[in-house]
C-alpha cells in the first residue's frame, strides 16, 4: 500500500497543525463512524502522534505520514492519496485500487 501526499496537502499540514518539518509524524487510522467511502461504519482520522509498527509511510520534508500495520485493513486493496481542495480549504482523501 502506498501513501502519496501532494505539495499543496502537505502545505496545509503544515499550517493547520504549525508542523515544522523533521521528526514529525501524522498518522491516517480507521475510526468507528462518520462518512467513510471504502469500508462501511468507518471514517479515516488523522492524528500526530508517534508510530508504533509502520504498515505504509510516505515522507515529505522532513514529516514522515504513516497508517499503522492494524490499520490496514481500512483500505481494502487500496493506495491512499491526499489532496488539498482550495473550494473547501481542506484535505481530501482519494482511494486509487491498487494495480
Amino acid at each position: 500500500m502506498n501513501i502519496q501526499v501532494t505539495k499543496p496537502a502537505l502545505q496545509w499540514f503544515k499550517e493547520e497543525l504549525d508542523l515544522k518539518g523533521e521528526g514529525e509524524y501524522i498518522r491516517f487510522f480507521a475510526r468507528y463512524g462518520g462518512c467513510g467511502s471504502i469500508q462501511s461504519g468507518f471514517s479515516l482520522g488523522i492524528s500526530q502522534e508517534q508510530p508504533l509498527i509502520i504498515g505504509a509511510k510516505e515522507e515529505a520534508e522532513g514529516i514522515t505520514f504513516y497508517i499503522e500495520e492494524n490499520d490496514l485493513w481500512y483500505f481494502k486493496g487500496h493506495d491512499l492519496k491526499v489532496k488539498y481542495s482550495r473550494k473547501s480549504d481542506e484535505i481530501e482523501f482519494v482511494y486509487e485500487e491498487q494495480a
